[in-house]
């Protein structure tokens, strides 16, 4: 195991990112397994913390492998991987109906972990995106497409483990990508951590509000 829980994996990143303690940032993290990792790295650069809330579309006799991703918005954002799609015999109307089903809960989602606050401005600040690891990447890709309309400064994402061929992929549409390990095979993000427990909605709650009460205070 390369890492104890999301937890470790967070405290670690943050160590990798220190250079940006002193930048105007937003740490977002990919609910629901990003949050933990990504509040570590909050609370190391004093950032505040939020959700991007985006789903993996998954294949109908696979629904843990990616074939995309949808992103929440006025007009939602959607990749989707052509390739995979063919590969696992997903078709557009299996697709789209799966589509349909995440945004509901997204939306779920967005009422939960927001209530009545407006999500944290972006525009032209240094945006962190950082998920507890990725297989496919079409979750953090969809996730920086929307990131991207809000004009940041500059996008980074960070996460503790993936894929080499991820990792080269993933370079070219961020400013920069931060990865504690790229390991050959590879197989599921689970199989790196001791402890990979599934997240649940009261942990990103409280995450969050833990944030809110001390972020940009003194330390």
């Amino acid at each position: 195991m390369l890492f104890a829980d999301r937890r470790d994996a967070g405290k670690r990143l943050a160590r990798a990112l220190s250079r940006f303690r002193n930048e105007d940032c937003v740490v977002l993290g990919l609910p629901r397994g990003g949050v933990p990792v990504a509040a570590e790295v909050a609370a190391a650069l004093n950032a505040p913390l939020d959700v991007i809330l985006v789903r993996k579309i998954g294949a109908p006799r696979q629904p843990e492998l990616a074939v995309g991703s949808v992103v929440d918005g006025g007009a939602p954002t959607v990749v989707c991987d052509r390739e995979l799609m063919n590969l696992t015999g997903t078709s557009p109307a299996q697709f789209d109906a799966i589509c349909i089903r995440e945004l509901t809960e997204i939306e779920r989602r967005r009422r939960l972990y927001l209530g009545d606050r407006q999500p944290t401005a972006l525009k032209g600040r240094v945006v962190i995106v950082v998920d507890d690891g990725f297989a496919t990447g079409n979750t953090m890709r969809a996730a920086l497409q929307a990131v991207r309309m809000h004009s940041p400064k500059m996008t980074v994402v960070a996460v503790p483990v993936a894929p080499p061929g991820i990792y080269r992929q993933l370079r070219d549409e961020t400013d920069l990508i931060v990865c504690l390990a790229t390991p050959e095979p590879f197989g599921a993000v689970g199989k790196f951590y001791d402890d990979f427990d599934p997240v649940g909605d009261s942990e990103v709650i409280s995450l969050l509000a833990a944030n809110r009460q001390t972020a940009g205070a003194p330390i």
